[in-house]
């Protein structure tokens, strides 16, 4: 699923070098992963859904 809303939330064929395709990656894997709930994970980003694992 990660990478099937990547392709449709970041526009990726701006990047001109593999460095700036490289730091796009990276900011939305730090979005998708703090700030994008998932209706999977009962409503939780991974972060949190992970968190809430570990202290269980």
């Amino acid at each position: 699923m990660f990478f099937g809303h990547f392709k449709d939330e970041v526009d990726y064929s701006v990047c001109q070098t593999f460095e700036e395709l490289h730091l796009i990656i990276e900011e939305y894997i730090e979005e998708y992963n703090t700030n994008r709930y998932q209706w999977s994970l009962n409503r939780l980003t991974p972060a949190q859904y992970g968190s809430h694992w570990l202290a269980v």
